[in-house]
């Protein structure tokens, strides 16, 4: 009896021993990875990353690290076949790390990202909500719903021009009715909540500049499908308040930095 539980005892130092070794050579990797990432050389940084994730499966920053690798060489808009492999190992890659903690933010919002920049929209939505979901205070998740919002109003807006012989610079609304009318029922619910996420965003963040210059076009675009033109001339009004908001906070927020070379209150 004595003798198998001493056995046993071995064994168990043995496993735990080894366990202890494949972290530490895992560590080893994530390490040479980061440097040669820091290093800009991806290949040879994903290589590492992926010898850390097989030593070490269990471990979420040897995930985070070879995910964001293959999201680094990803190019948007770029089509070719190896491109869109990188999406997808970056993709998957994400996913194992929120299998491993279903909460990671990092994780989520560059999920969002891969899906935007890929013009995935409505999956870039959906992933923003979940980013929100977990952490209701990300300023970043509502102000890309917004710009999601204006996107996907953009070229149905144009094409509805074109219909009408109206130019760019022509002003609003949408001549036709029965047009017009039948693109408010699809859009203008989008366009709403898509201003709606964008206040959000300001709220948190009262000089998002980048903001103020979006709700300016969602307000502008939206202006489209106003049944009147006072009312369009209004939403353009607020519209052009906005462009001048974003260009005092821009101004500023550059008045507020240091000069470069000149004397701060610190190097005093």
């Amino acid at each position: 009896m004595k003798r198998n539980l001493m056995l046993l005892s071995i064994v168990a130092v043995a496993a735990l021993s080894s366990t202890a070794c494949q972290q530490l050579k895992a560590r080893d990797n994530l390490n040479k990875g980061v440097q040669a990432y820091k290093n800009s050389k991806f290949p040879e940084a994903i290589a590492f990353f992926q010898k850390a994730v097989e030593l070490d499966p269990s471990f979420k920053t040897t995930h985070l690290y070879l995910a964001t690798a293959y999201m680094a060489q990803y190019i948007p808009g770029a089509e070719s076949p190896e491109n869109v492999r990188m999406a997808e190992s970056a993709y998957n890659e994400f996913q194992n790390v929120l299998k491993i903690d279903p909460k990671d933010e990092l994780a989520t919002a560059s999920i969002a990202s891969l899906y935007f920049n890929q013009k995935k929209m409505d999956e870039a939505k959906e992933w923003n909500q979940k980013l929100i979901a977990l952490n209701p205070g990300n300023k970043d998740a509502y102000y890309t719903l917004g710009v999601i919002a204006w996107t996907q109003w953009l070229i149905p807006d144009r094409e509805a021009r074109n219909k009408m012989n109206m130019k760019p610079e022509d002003p609003g609304p949408l001549k036709d009715k029965k047009l017009r009318d039948e693109l408010k029922v699809k859009y203008r619910p989008l366009l709403d909540e898509g201003v709606a996420n964008m206040q959000k965003a300001l709220d948190i963040d009262k000089e998002y500049d980048e903001a103020m210059a979006y709700m300016n076009l969602l307000i502008r675009y939206r202006a489209d499908l106003d049944d009147t033109e006072e009312q369009y001339k209004k939403d353009i009004e607020e519209a052009d308040a906005w462009v001048q908001k974003a260009l005092a906070t821009k101004k500023i927020k550059a008045e507020r930095k240091p000069a470069a070379g000149g004397i701060t209150t610190e190097s005093k």
